[in-house]
């Protein structure tokens, strides 16, 4: 997992571990983390395939304006992953189309 663990300033990263889904795959997150910071931090950066033209995306504005980041959460569809915190056991799922 790619994170920083103890900060000079703010010292050490002391969260609880969470584990969750993303397609089929299991993950480590740290509670109260986004979606997509998770996900980003396991070295996912796509999160799903554009409707049109099949293209990657990700993670794009991380505030919850875009739309770039949607996945669908225990079912369902069109979460923002930049501003939904993860949970325990939590399913995650690509939106669109994907090759």
């Amino acid at each position: 997992m790619m994170r920083i663990t103890d900060h000079p300033v703010l010292g050490p990263l002391n969260k609880k571990q969470v584990t969750i889904q993303f397609n089929g795959i299991a993950y480590v997150g740290l509670e109260n983390d986004s979606i997509a910071a998770t996900l980003l931090a396991n070295g996912i950066r796509t999160l799903r395939h554009s409707e049109k033209g099949n293209e990657p995306r990700g993670i794009y504005c991380g505030i919850g304006h875009c739309y770039e980041c949607r996945v669908t959460v225990n079912g369902k569809r069109s979460v923002r992953a930049c501003i939904t915190p993860v949970e325990d056991k939590m399913i995650v799922e690509s939106q669109g189309f994907q090759s």
